[in-house]
């Protein structure tokens, strides 16, 4: 039986947060089988607890944010994508996750913090079998037309792969690689994608700023461009680190289904909105999917049965 999978011990992490600047603590603790992850807002007088689910998605403008049934007016955690692809990146379907702030810590912008801070505690294996979100019959969304046009779409697939297409029409962006190709079955995901950062340009900062947006951004935690160049002085991580940051929210967007899921996901200049509302659009639809589990590890997708080896 393929089996579900949870932390060994605690582990915690501070940070800031990249839009609100707060310094903020996370713990991560095991959750027993079936939880599924559950953010946990312990700064509140009476704490609440946000369980991760397609629909508790309430605000997808610059990040995923969630709240108590997708209540906007509800407490909310902020920035969740990152910490969620790390999950999804090691197989962790149940985790309970601590948090002191509205909004999970940017750390370094990728997720290769949160692989090393999971990886660090432990990975156990548990007696349930671990579900999947199978894809049965294509689902797309478009918007937008001519230059602004964009799509993303889930197809059938043994497997989770990942097809990302960026157009910034940007001299630095365009001079790396502007499609990434990725499937979870490598078991490459801590090596390709997990060290891939956000990224954001000068000519925006000052408006986000404005809004209450990106104060906590640095070149510590996220790639900086300006009108031809990135300024961060080491560089890149990777050639094609602007796709591979995409696909690495993507991950995070989509596991917020609360299972992984089996299924080729394409996309050309998506974002957290569309990728919400591809998920929403998959669910709403009960013939376009079903929960599998795997009682023989041979028949499941290949490098889902294997734990991922240490750093």
């Amino acid at each position: 039986m393929l089996k579900q999978r949870t932390l060994k011990s605690i582990t915690r992490a501070t940070g800031v947060g990249l839009h609100s600047g707060q310094r903020v603590e996370l713990t991560l603790r095991p959750a027993q089988p079936d939880t599924g992850i559950v953010f946990r807002r312990v700064d509140l007088p009476q704490p609440v607890d946000i369980p991760v689910r397609f629909d508790s998605v309430c605000d997808t403008r610059m990040a995923s944010t969630i709240s108590p049934g997708g209540d906007p007016g509800a407490p909310k955690v902020q920035t969740i994508e990152h910490l969620m692809s790390a999950c999804a990146g090691l197989g962790l379907d149940n985790l309970y996750v601590d948090i002191t702030a509205d909004e999970v810590p940017i750390l370094d912008g990728s997720s290769a913090s949160f692989v090393f801070l999971l990886q660090s505690a432990g990975i156990e294996l548990q007696n349930a079998a671990k579900k999947f979100l199978r894809v049965k019959k294509p689902v797309e969304i478009r918007e937008g037309e001519g230059s602004k046009a964009m799509w993303a779409k889930l197809e059938p697939y043994h497997g989770w792969r990942f097809t990302f297409e960026i157009a910034f029409n940007h001299p630095a962006l365009d001079a790396t690689g502007q499609q990434v190709v990725f499937d979870m079955g490598s078991g490459r995901y801590k090596q390709e994608i997990a060290r891939a950062r956000t990224f954001g340009f000068t000519k925006d900062v000052e408006a986000m700023r404005s809004r209450g947006l990106t104060l906590g951004g640095s070149m510590d935690n996220a790639i900086v461009i300006d009108d031809y160049r990135v300024l961060n002085a080491d560089g890149l991580r990777y050639d094609d680190e602007f796709a591979k940051h995409k696909i690495l929210d993507a991950i995070g967007d989509l596991y917020i289904a609360g299972h992984p899921l089996l299924a080729a996901y394409t996309s050309f200049k998506g974002g957290h909105a569309l990728n919400n509302k591809l998920l929403r659009k998959l669910l709403a639809d009960a013939e376009a999917w079903e929960l599998v589990t795997f009682e023989d590890e041979a028949k499941a997708p290949a490098g889902f049965a294997q734990l991922a080896p240490a750093w």
